[in-house]
């Protein structure tokens, strides 16, 4: 039988005891730069930002702490990030405050490619106008359907098509224009077999390789 002794000593030597960290969020810990051509107005609810492309709001919780350092960078923290939900929030509000500084200074742009025999776009006048919410342009789609596929554009999304097959969407708001290009995705999804359908971005498919009998 080994002696107690050396059975504790053996257990001093070789024993791991676990170190305590703080939580941090990796996000959220790193600051942000503030270029100089924009402004904030923080208050207890939201926090204001001016730019060359307009103006708009990021609402912050209660327990987010917002401070601006003599080097012209923002940092974001929280009361305890001990806490689940504010240690959540702390890196989603610190990307909601950049994703506002990039939206108001250099704005945000996706294309869209229209993959498929015959698949086509234009973009015309709207024949309602702005009836419908949108801004008076509409994209009239050929999709490999009987007929022809028409998505009104919306007042905050700009619209180009440098190609038949290549729509430019640009647009302040980076998750309005992830809605914009899902719903104009929507009408053509990508299929694996022949890989035909509206893509986004640098998006690509696997293609499968159909089953013969």
């Amino acid at each position: 039988m080994i002696p107690q002794a050396r059975l504790g000593s053996a257990f001093r030597n070789f024993s791991c005891s676990a170190v305590f960290h703080k939580h941090v969020s990796h996000i959220g810990g790193k600051p942000i730069m503030l270029p100089p051509n924009v402004s904030f107005s923080p208050s207890t609810t939201a926090l204001t930002v001016n730019g060359p492309l307009g103006t708009t709001s990021v609402p912050l919780h209660p327990f987010v702490r917002i401070k601006f350092t003599e080097n012209d960078m923002m940092e974001v923290s929280v009361e305890d990030a001990e806490i689940k939900v504010q240690r959540q929030m702390w890196g989603t509000t610190r990307t909601h405050i950049y994703n506002a500084i990039i939206g108001m200074t250099e704005g945000f742009k996706v294309p869209l490619y229209l993959v498929g025999v015959g698949y086509r776009t234009q973009l015309e006048d709207d024949p309602r106008g702005t009836m419908d919410g949108g801004n008076g342009k509409r994209l009239s789609m050929k999709l490999g359907y009987s007929h022809t596929v028409y998505v009104p554009v919306p007042p905050h999304i700009t619209c180009e098509v440098p190609t038949p097959t290549k729509i430019v969407v640009s647009c302040t708001d980076k998750h309005l224009l992830g809605l914009f290009a899902a719903k104009v995705r929507s009408y053509r999804k990508p299929e694996p077999y022949k890989g035909k359908g509206i893509f986004v971005g640098d998006e690509k498919i696997r293609i499968k390789s159909v089953k013969k009998k």
